[in-house]
């Protein structure tokens, strides 16, 4: 179960993004970050438009999804990272690299056709728990 409510592409509008400071841990525990990175340095706040419609490139898949937090950090060696909080439709979170989201607009066909995917996938879902509990529900007259 998710502590965020999902999306549809007439609703995204409505979810709520984290850009006030950079996120702490406290944060993610109540739920308005999605990460906090306490391992790095000089941690900011990236400027950039939240919630924003993307496309998050998985390793073998693509995602609809919501970028509702972006920040960049140093790492101890001297590296630099800038890391996406992603809201999913379903509701549940997800963090990556920038470099592993195009933003795009909430009328981008790709998005909408992923974003419609993940809804047909959940509503597969919720079919197949429903067609299991039935099936639990034989008639039971005592007999062993």
């Amino acid at each position: 179960m998710s502590a965020r409510p999902g999306y549809d592409a007439s609703t995204w509008k409505l979810v709520r993004a984290f850009q006030a400071h950079v996120a702490t841990p406290h944060d993610v525990d109540s739920a308005n970050a999605v990460f906090a990175l306490t391992d790095t340095l000089n941690g900011r706040v990236l400027e950039a438009e939240k919630p924003q419609p993307v496309i998050w490139y998985g390793e073998d898949e693509e995602f609809a999804a919501l970028m509702i937090q972006a920040e960049a950090h140093e790492t101890e060696d001297g590296g630099h990272m800038e890391v996406a909080g992603l809201l999913l439709p379903n509701g549940d979170t997800a963090v990556a690299l920038m470099e592993d989201v195009e933003p795009v607009s909430d009328a981008d066909p790709v998005w909408l056709s992923l974003l419609d995917a993940e809804a047909d996938d959940d509503r597969e879902d919720e079919d197949d728990d429903a067609d299991w509990a039935l099936a639990g529900m034989g008639d039971d007259d005592g007999d062993t």
